[in-house]
């Protein structure tokens, strides 16, 4: 049975994607940080959860040890774990240190680590041709933002440990990122909004879960992509 690891699977993308790899019959390994009852319903369908947070070093690195311990093999890792806040306002220093240590350390320290840590169970075994890191990016990380500085810097670091780890882990461990921008709305956004974030794209629509899952299947059925952040923006860097 192939395995994968998702971070971050509570809800949104992780959740589509923990989703879809249990219908495929993968062993599901994923993490959350906060309760809810898509946690307890991944858990009836099989997949084996821990709650981590991330930002606490010591239960990093008790996730590191006890998927060691219980995997001889990893077909797929994927980062897809992530936070934001808004640095836009007026802050103290330390606010500021804060905001930019947590994006840093969810949306590169931590994959870095996991990286590293499963890099020996990702190394392809008996008649694999090859395994796949996966980072979840942002569109931002290209562009920059005026109202999530310390985000946009942190997905950037991401992609750029997408190259470094491409480099290191070839030629059998496939390293990509996804940069979504609009991919679903949440249930609190209003129609104004809505209507103002669709206009931002040429194709003047949002992205869908599924476009990414999509992006995902493509990347693990490539045997020749690697190094790469595919970005799917409906056309928006064209605005």
């Amino acid at each position: 049975m192939p395995t994968v690891v998702i971070t971050g699977v509570g809800q949104r993308l992780g959740l589509c994607l923990a989703e879809y790899f249990l219908a495929k019959k993968y062993k599901v390994i994923g993490t959350y940080r906060t309760e809810r009852a898509s946690i307890k319903n991944l858990q009836t369908k099989g997949a084996q959860l821990y709650q981590v947070d991330f930002y606490d070093h010591q239960q990093t690195q008790t996730f590191i040890k006890a998927v060691a311990s219980h995997n001889e093999t990893l077909d797929c890792l994927i980062h897809n774990a992530s936070d934001w806040h808004d640095d836009n306002k007026t802050l103290d220093l330390a606010a500021y240190h804060q905001i930019f240590s947590n994006m840093m350390t969810i949306h590169a320290e931590v994959p870095y680590q996991l990286n590293l840590a499963f890099h020996s169970l990702l190394t392809p075994k008996d008649d694999q041709e090859f395994t796949d890191i996966i980072h979840i990016s942002d569109y931002v990380a290209s562009k920059g933002s005026k109202k999530h500085i310390a985000y946009a810097a942190s997905k950037a670091a991401l992609e750029n440990l997408t190259l470094s780890f491409a480099q290191r882990f070839s030629p059998n461990i496939k390293v990509n990122a996804i940069a979504p921008a609009l991919l679903a709305f949440n249930e609190d956004d209003d129609e104004s909004y809505k209507i103002k974030a669709r206009n931002k794209s040429l194709m003047q629509t949002e992205g869908s879960f599924q476009e990414a899952i999509n992006t995902v299947e493509w990347l693990l059925a490539s045997r020749y992509i690697t190094g790469r952040i595919i970005h799917l923006d409906g056309g928006r860097h064209l605005k």
